[in-house]
């Protein structure tokens, strides 16, 4: 019986460890999802849902925590020296900050969505990009302005232009974008008739 235990704790481990490592090539779409074809399925799923491109959700994620799903700002430091307060509240694969992903899990009823979860940051980054095409009229396509608006907020995205930093940010995760939905596009046809998952 102690021996079963053990095994099952096992399992777990390596199931838990499987799903929540990152990636060994998060440059690519292909090698990603071939690492984590679920991911593939929940990203698919997204897109459908909300209609963001599988690509520009891969593009934000290796922007904003390169897959770590355990990815936090970097603390500020009293005197250089002493750790102090993070810089914001942003964690998880989409560092989503704790008041926008409140606002998220209120009204999709998501209630028990976590942000270390691949599946339920992708659907974050599909409900926010949605609201971002509502509120500022940007196309989800539109995937410079689209991460402008993503990692500014709906308010703060009229003062971009004046932010150097953001823009090049932006750029990055424009041209991202392109890199993921070429690879994707050459693999397409092994992702879409994959039928059999374990992790």
């Amino acid at each position: 019986m102690i021996r079963n235990n053990k095994l099952f704790l096992f399992l777990i481990l390596i199931l838990i460890s499987a799903c929540s490592s990152i990636p060994k090539n998060t440059a690519d779409g292909c090698s990603i999802f071939s690492e984590r074809y679920l991911w593939y399925k929940h990203a698919k799923k997204t897109e459908e849902k909300w209609g963001t491109p599988i690509y520009f959700q891969l593009a934000i994620i290796k922007m904003e925590s390169d897959f770590d799903w355990l990815a936090k700002p970097p603390r500020q430091k009293l005197f250089k020296v002493i750790p102090y307060k993070r810089l914001s509240s942003s964690f998880g694969y989409s560092q989503a900050i704790k008041g926008t992903w409140k606002q998220y899990k209120e009204e999709t009823g998501n209630k028990y969505a976590t942000r270390t979860r691949f599946k339920d940051s992708v659907d974050f980054i599909g409900w926010y990009t949605n609201k971002t095409e509502k509120i500022l009229n940007i196309p989800k396509n539109d995937t410079f302005r689209q991460y402008v608006a993503y990692h500014e907020g709906w308010g703060n995205y009229k003062n971009y232009k004046n932010k150097q930093k953001i823009i090049s940010l932006a750029k990055k995760v424009e041209k991202q974008s392109q890199k993921y939905k070429n690879q994707l596009n050459s693999c397409k046809n092994s992702l879409t008739t994959r039928k059999y998952i374990l992790f």
